[in-house]
């Protein structure tokens, strides 16, 4: 499913929605460059999980917990994320597989360590349509009924 976000606020109000319909156990794998608004997607995202505490990127944490929402709310930050055994440091299969939600900015660095089950968020910037236009993509990749091929399934 393709959004269209013509400013910063619609970009949070979509990440407020998803956040408000976001389950335990989910993992959600959010991708852009610099400045395509993942950090106000994912304030959004921690409003519609009611978290009261200020959210911001956990760059040089790599994860921020918050727990005071209706779920945990594992945030992770993988950009500055030097090997994969620093995810294994931090012990990041009790949170894909805990009973919190997991946000991850910058997925797609620790590509091998995502479960297979899992919502990928796309933002990309296009200029030709204005500075604060945004699409974003959201993917749901889900299990097969036979457990072993996985594709694609919109939102």
């Amino acid at each position: 499913m393709v959004i269209e976000s013509f400013c910063t606020k619609d970009t949070f109000e979509l990440g407020k929605q998803i956040g408000m319909t976001a389950k335990s156990g989910e993992v959600y794998c959010l991708n852009g460059d610099l400045g395509t608004g993942k950090t106000v997607f994912t304030q959004g995202f921690a409003e519609g999980l009611n978290v009261s505490e200020q959210v911001n990127s956990p760059t040089f944490t790599i994860l921020q917990e918050y727990t005071d929402g209706r779920l945990p709310f594992y945030h992770f930050d993988v950009y500055r994320l030097e090997e994969s055994e620093e995810m294994e440091e931090i012990g990041y299969l009790d949170y894909f597989y805990g009973d919190g939600v997991c946000l991850i900015e910058w997925a797609d660095q620790i590509k091998e360590l995502l479960p297979k089950e899992r919502i990928e968020i796309q933002i990309k910037k296009d200029l030709t349509k204005g500075f604060e236009y945004r699409n974003i993509d959201i993917n749901r990749k889900e299990k097969i009924e036979n457990g072993v091929n996985y594709e694609n399934i919109s939102s």
